[in-house]
């Protein structure tokens, strides 16, 4: 099947965009926040996590997010608190899909 939607500038999907907000949060704070807001303008969430932890941990992620770009300081704390949170969704998205006792690993934390 090929799509004819066009190219996704920051990436479109759900796992996808996950990864790389991960990946933008192993960079230092100054280097994380800018720009960050724009993963999240295809992040779609499937719609097997609907009102499930999935959905209220990217809720929560988007306003974090959201929050921070509307001007708030480069704040490592906000930093450390959105690293978390993707960690957590990581682990929740397991357990949705049957992973008893997923870990995000003590490197990983």
């Amino acid at each position: 099947m090929v799509s004819h939607m066009p190219t996704s500038r920051y990436g479109r999907g759900f796992i996808v965009n996950i990864t790389h907000l991960k990946v933008k949060f192993s960079l230092p704070p100054e280097q994380a926040w800018p720009g960050i807001q724009d993963y999240l303008t295809e992040l779609i969430l499937p719609t097997q996590f609907k009102g499930t932890e999935v959905e209220t941990l990217t809720d929560l992620l988007r306003q974090k997010v959201v929050w921070h770009q509307a001007g708030g300081p480069v704040d490592k704390e906000m930093y450390t608190d959105v690293k978390r949170l993707l960690n957590r969704i990581i682990v929740a998205i397991d357990k949705e899909l049957g992973i008893e006792n997923p870990d995000i690993g003590q490197y990983h934390a």
